[in-house]
């Protein structure tokens, strides 16, 4: 039987992870921090884009622009009654379009 590889993501409403399955093993993939799973949170300023730890900890300075729980608009449309009830909740905008 041939050697199969695999990646998978696990997108995760507060925390996503990627794991490889190699020679009948599973492995979760750690970030650049040695963490096995990765804050779900991407934020951006006037020069940069941070994801995971670095963005999650601009939340508090830079909450307009960071952004969390977006497996909460998975497969929803913008006029879904829980997206509209989320958005009250976020300091960052979704817009429609």
């Amino acid at each position: 039987m041939a050697n199969r590889t695999a990646i998978g993501v696990d997108l995760g409403t507060t925390y996503s992870c990627v794991a490889a399955f190699q020679n009948g093993k599973v492995e979760i993939i750690a970030n650049e921090h040695g963490n096995r799973r990765t804050p779900s949170y991407i934020a951006f300023n006037k020069s940069s884009r941070l994801i995971g730890d670095e963005a999650k900890s601009q939340v508090a300075l830079n909450p307009n622009n960071t952004i969390f729980n977006v497996k909460r608009l998975v497969d929803r449309k913008f006029d879904d009654p829980t997206v509209q009830n989320d958005m009250k909740h976020w300091p960052f905008k979704v817009t429609s379009d």
